[in-house]
């Protein structure tokens, strides 16, 4: 007589073994929220790649959920809410809270760098060199990640009339920060500030005459569809910081600190990697979709900056007088210009 159940233990073993380590990842010991502003889609995809990453080198101890499209909170909020432990991590630009990140902003001053290239260089150097950077987020109450890289941006609307100063003028165009709506207003242009999840409505209902925005984003949210002419680029800065709770920092182990920190590097370095060949084939693609891209003249932008003030300067005084310490923002904006000037 035949005995098979012999043969059925080790497809008994194997089965188990799965469904012990299923569970093993399904009750992760440290399942985190990360808040995020922007929508879901290949603009973020190596944000994804970074949850999961982690989850793979923590050995499923560490579960990463993003929310995207400000699911978990407004643009404006995503930090505090971080900072208080209501979310574990966020990804939020510096720009939409200048009054907590008052070094930060800075690398979302307008009319302040050539190249996006050039914003990161300047943010890889100045944030190695001065403590102040990651002395201010610790005061915000988050662990500072990695920065995300942006193309340079445009001017994006219904109207190909976009490439000169006098065109802009009376023109309702898209905005943020404290500091992006005073380059516009310098120019008589009226700056409206609008969440990227809501710029395809504002352009469709005229509550935007352009939209002010990289093409990944563009593409992103299919902005071609409501406004088919881009003017530019006419500003480059760099693009969200990705932060952590200092509650949940704390309650990490070291080890799984350490993955976080090296992991971190890596995309920040695989952004970099990234972001030019990305930018190039969204432009390509509006393209094809029936967009124009239209260069801004150098002169017009002469004349753009010629009517602004000088940001860098301006925000040296602003965060002297806002820190009660003017001898930092003197040495770091020093410093800025040193590396602007290379």
């Amino acid at each position: 007589m035949k005995r098979p159940a012999p043969l059925l233990l080790p497809v008994f073993a194997g089965a188990l073994s799965l469904a012990v380590a299923s569970t093993t990842f399904a009750q992760a010991k440290y399942q985190l929220r990360w808040g995020h502003y922007l929508a879901d889609g290949p603009f973020v995809q190596l944000e994804k790649d970074f949850a999961n990453t982690i989850e793979k080198r923590t050995n499923g101890q560490v579960k990463i959920t993003i929310t995207f499209a400000q699911g978990l909170g407004k643009t404006t909020e995503l930090l505090m809410l971080t900072a208080k432990g209501a979310i574990d991590m966020t990804a939020t630009a510096p720009g939409y809270n200048p009054d907590q990140l008052h070094y930060w902003r800075a690398f979302q001053l307008p009319l302040t760098f050539q190249t996006s290239k050039q914003a990161m260089h300047v943010l890889q150097a100045v944030v190695k060199e001065f403590p102040i950077y990651n002395q201010e987020m610790d005061r915000a109450g988050v662990v500072w990640l990695f920065q995300q890289p942006l193309g340079e941006y445009y001017l994006s609307g219904p109207n190909p009339d976009c490439t000169s100063v006098a065109a802009l003028k009376g023109k309702k165009i898209r905005s943020f920060g404290a500091d992006i709506p005073k380059a516009f207003s310098a120019i008589g242009a009226v700056p409206v500030t609008v969440a990227p999840t809501d710029i395809y409505e504002a352009l469709q209902h005229g509550t935007l005459d352009y939209s002010f925005i990289n093409p990944g984003n563009i593409q992103q949210y299919k902005l071609v569809e409501v406004g088919k002419h881009h003017c530019g680029p006419v500003m480059a800065i760099t693009g969200h910081n990705v932060t952590i709770s200092k509650r949940t920092w704390s309650r990490l182990p070291k080890d799984i600190q350490g993955v976080f920190r090296d992991q971190a590097a890596k995309t920040m370095a695989d952004y970099l990697a990234w972001v030019g060949d990305f930018e190039a084939k969204a432009v390509a693609n509006i393209k094809s979709q029936g967009g124009t891209f239209t260069p801004f003249p150098a002169a017009e932008l002469k004349k753009w900056r010629a009517a602004a003030p000088d940001f860098l300067a301006q925000w040296e005084k602003d965060t002297a007088a806002a820190t009660k310490d003017a001898a930092t923002p003197k040495k770091v904006a020093a410093r800025w210009r040193q590396l602007l000037a290379e």
